[in-house]
């Protein structure tokens, strides 16, 4: 085994303790805090009190996440290759967690010396994300390291997602709320939430600057600590044989791609899946200031539509056994369409004033997106495993690097498209009211792009070759052949 002092006569079929289950979660609720908050407010921030253009701002999206697609896999062979005396992936979350912190918040800096420049936003963008990918893979990698036991995994999927949800709960929901408490310009506003005002800013106005520093750096130091919660609460079972790290090459990349069917499959459903995700969650804020025009309710509809993924996560095992794990999918991505739909009946000028259509519609698109991107993690351990099974090596830094780098992609394209789409349809970041074509750009990725994606989702999911009894006939074969000596 490797010379990791923890994972020497470990059990890899090991039952996890409650304490490791919330610890390793807790790594999820820091890079939603974390990075999270990049992916939902940057493109906002800075097409309106940044002062840039939406072009410019999707072509910074761009330009890193092409950089992002060569830099990830030489991480994930780094990552696989490498090892700390005091873990193989843990370290990375102290060691790259604390530059992390700082550069992300250093991306909202209010100084005006660098508000409007497009070199600042770029390299600080361009820093955070290839820092960031030093704590997503090593973290990913984790998750295919405290067991094989595949109910183990299902269980610590649902408490991370759990938590994660948790994170987005704070993001999503509270993370406006708070920007447009400090922002300047206040005025009374009814929130939505059973007839409650609160003095809210102007979040769009150069003046927010602050406000959105301020808060986003608190973000950044609860985070930090939510993962030294992780680093502190896990221990490592499943990792490559000294052998199997030595053997590791960068080609690796390319020959899982082409042996591990399911990984490819898996990658492209993360790329679809998270795609959709982010063009909502790019758009929504826009959606919400200049189609619907009630700004001041989007934390409470945030707030009703974070229940799913809080509190209805413990019935994700339970749907998986009763109808399988391709049809899960089905079912949770058909309800993600039926919700998008029902935002986009809200955004009719009848309808626009029912705050209760945008509390429905939202709670049944985040339950289904929460829920179908959520529960994909689970299947990233069986591929890991698929992957040692074909070729007798464990890269699990490669396959989480790759599997990052699907969900990075997805996650730039939900970025770029709309910013794309919003400079195409002439969008104003400086205007108060919208043109009808900017508005028809964002519905198109507030409500089209992301159905249709969705059924694209259903149909790569579909292929998905490995059932539950696959799985299971693989680990143990796998652990029969470590216990012969053969890995």
């Amino acid at each position: 085994m490797a010379s990791n002092p923890q994972s020497s006569s470990t059990n890899e079929f090991a039952k996890l303790s409650w304490r490791e289950r919330i610890s390793y979660g807790a790594g999820d609720l820091a890079q939603n805090l974390i990075f999270g908050t990049i992916g939902s407010m940057l493109l906002f921030y800075l097409t309106t009190v940044y002062g840039i253009s939406a072009a410019a701002g999707a072509t910074i999206f761009l330009v890193v996440r092409w950089i992002n697609v060569f830099w990830d896999p030489w991480v994930g062979a780094v990552i696989d290759k490498h090892e700390f005396k005091s873990g193989k992936y843990r370290p990375y979350l102290v060691y790259a967690g604390i530059p992390l912190t700082i550069f992300s918040a250093m991306l909202f800096l209010p100084i005006d010396a660098v508000r409007g420049n497009i070199m600042y936003a770029f390299i600080a963008y361009l820093v955070t994300a290839l820092t960031y990918s030093l704590v997503n893979i090593p973290y990913g990698a984790l998750n295919a390291s405290l067991t094989r036991d595949n109910d183990e995994v299902s269980t610590l999927t649902t408490v991370r997602m759990t938590e994660a949800n948790i994170g987005n709960l704070l993001v999503y929901t509270f993370l406006p709320l708070f920007v447009q408490l400090a922002s300047p310009d206040k005025q009374s506003k009814d929130i939505g939430l059973f007839g409650l005002h609160m003095n809210l800013g102007d979040y769009t106005s150069p003046k927010a600057g602050t406000a959105y520093f301020t808060v986003m750096a608190i973000y950044m130091v609860i985070g930090f600590i939510m993962l030294m919660c992780t680093y502190g609460g896990i221990k490592e079972r499943v990792l490559p044989t000294k052998a199997e790290s030595d053997n590791v090459k960068y080609s690796d990349l390319f020959a899982e791609l082409k042996r591990n069917r399911p990984l490819l499959v898996l990658g492209l459903f993360f790329l679809i899946g998270f795609t959709f995700m982010f063009f909502g969650n790019t758009v929504w804020p826009f959606y919400m200031q200049y189609t619907v025009g009630h700004s001041e309710w989007i934390s409470s509809i945030n707030l009703i539509g974070s229940i799913p993924g809080i509190f209805l996560v413990f019935l994700w095992p339970i749907v998986r056994k009763r109808i399988g794990k391709k049809q899960f999918f089905y079912i949770f991505l058909t309800l993600f369409i039926i919700g998008t739909l029902i935002l986009y009946a809200w955004s009719l000028p009848a309808f626009r004033d029912s705050v209760a259509l945008g509390y429905i519609g939202r709670f049944l698109q985040q339950w289904g997106i929460t829920a179908a991107t959520g529960y994909m993690w689970s299947l990233v351990p069986e591929v890991v495993s698929y992957g040692e099974y074909k070729s007798k090596k464990r890269v699990a830094g490669i396959i989480n690097a790759l599997m990052g780098l699907f969900f990075k992609i997805g996650l730039a394209l939900g970025g770029i498209i709309p910013g794309y789409i919003n400079a195409f349809t002439h969008f104003d970041g400086t205007a108060k009211t919208q043109s009808a074509s900017a508005l028809m750009g964002i519905e198109i990725s507030m409500i089209w792009v992301p159905v249709v994606l969705a059924v694209v989702a259903m149909f790569i999911m579909s292929k998905y070759p490995l059932s539950d009894n696959d799985v299971k006939k693989i680990n143990i074969e796998i652990d029969e052949r470590k216990k012969e000596g053969q890995l």
